[in-house]
């Protein structure tokens, strides 16, 4: 059984390599209403007594001064996984630091120099909820003919003041993702050769 939802997530991937073209504003603008169509579990909102059940926010980085920062405070982070794996996972290690060289200036093995970065921003014990609006967001890049990848690591900015300040990042906050959002580049490299197809669902019927 099949139809074009299905069909679009069963070819979603993360796509860790992307042309440099610019994404059509209209183009994020749909993918973020996809995200904000996200079910999610209600909180009330300060001096009301209506429920909110939008707790996220999206904030979309295409300047290229704060994307370098953004990658000057999150490689680090990526360096010492990457070490951890020198003895663990040779093979993959070799992988991944060749990769690396080959990689032109500004190494970027974290946003990968995606056109587009969208942080998900929402309180805290809200998890569930944004990251929901994360998977919507992704699915829909994919039926929009964008490629896209949820990175962990893109979210380890909280140590650098400016890049806080320009996310206006508060305490109470968590980021989900980023999601990268680009025009794949075609050849995936090292980090999506290891990616396997899924195998079958355990289910059990009742």
């Amino acid at each position: 059984m099949t139809n074009p939802v299905l069909e679009t997530i069963s070819k979603r991937q993360s796509i860790r390599s992307y042309r440099p073209d610019p994404i059509p504003r209209d183009l994020i603008q749909a993918i973020i209403e996809a995200g904000n169509q996200a079910p999610a579990r209600g909180r009330m909102k300060e001096g009301s007594s209506n429920l909110d059940f939008q707790p996220w926010r999206f904030v979309v980085v295409e300047d290229a001064d704060l994307k370098r920062k953004l990658v000057e405070t999150t490689l680090p982070f990526w360096k010492n996984m990457t070490a951890s794996m020198k003895d663990s996972h040779p093979d993959m290690y070799a992988g991944i630091m060749a990769q690396f060289e080959a990689m032109p200036e500004p190494k970027d093995m974290v946003y990968y120099a995606a056109p587009a970065i969208v942080f998900v921003i929402g309180p805290k014990g809200f998890d569930i909820s944004c990251s929901l609006a994360c998977e919507n967001m992704m699915i829909a890049a994919t039926s929009l003919g964008l490629g896209s990848c949820y990175v962990g690591f893109g979210a380890m900015v909280t140590g650098n003041t400016c890049v806080v300040e320009a996310l206006e990042l508060q305490e109470d906050e968590k980021i989900f993702g980023p999601i990268l959002l680009g025009y794949p580049c075609g050849e995936q490299g090292t980090l999506d050769s290891i990616r396997t197809e899924k195998a079958p669902p355990s289910i059990k019927w009742m």
